[in-house]
């Protein structure tokens, strides 16, 4: 399944996450797609970023997202290519891969359709 959640968490100046409950929240959706046999890819984006900001990267959060859910979590440092597409081909049943920042693509906030599409062509992997 590939799940828009909203991963906008605060974070501290040693990039912790002072405030989970946002990905709190969307944990009964990500448990309830595992147990029923499936895999999640996540996209989020993280502050408002001007291109890519290291301070704005979601592998600032993977091991909090890990701890809340009780499950490993996969990360890659994109959010479409290549790259994207094989460690979504490479998922498994129970496995959850959290995607790069959205907000790194300016085509995200402008709502591009390309990027869009390219996104939810993520699920049908």
């Amino acid at each position: 399944a590939l799940i828009r959640v909203d991963f906008n968490v605060p974070l501290n100046e040693n990039f912790e996450v002072t405030d989970a409950t946002r990905i709190v929240s969307a944990k009964p959706t990500i448990i309830k797609i595992l147990e029923d046999g499936g895999s999640c890819i996540l996209m989020s984006h993280l502050g408002r970023p001007k291109g890519f900001q290291d301070e704005f990267s979601l592998k600032h959060i993977v091991s909090k997202v890990e701890d809340i859910l009780g499950v490993g979590v996969k990360f890659v440092a994109d959010c479409v290519g290549a790259d994207v597409e094989a460690a979504a081909a490479s998922l498994e049943p129970g496995e959850i891969l959290l995607l790069e920042n959205l907000r790194f693509h300016g085509e995200e906030k402008a709502g591009h359709e390309g990027f869009a599409e390219k996104l939810s062509k993520l699920g049908d992997i």
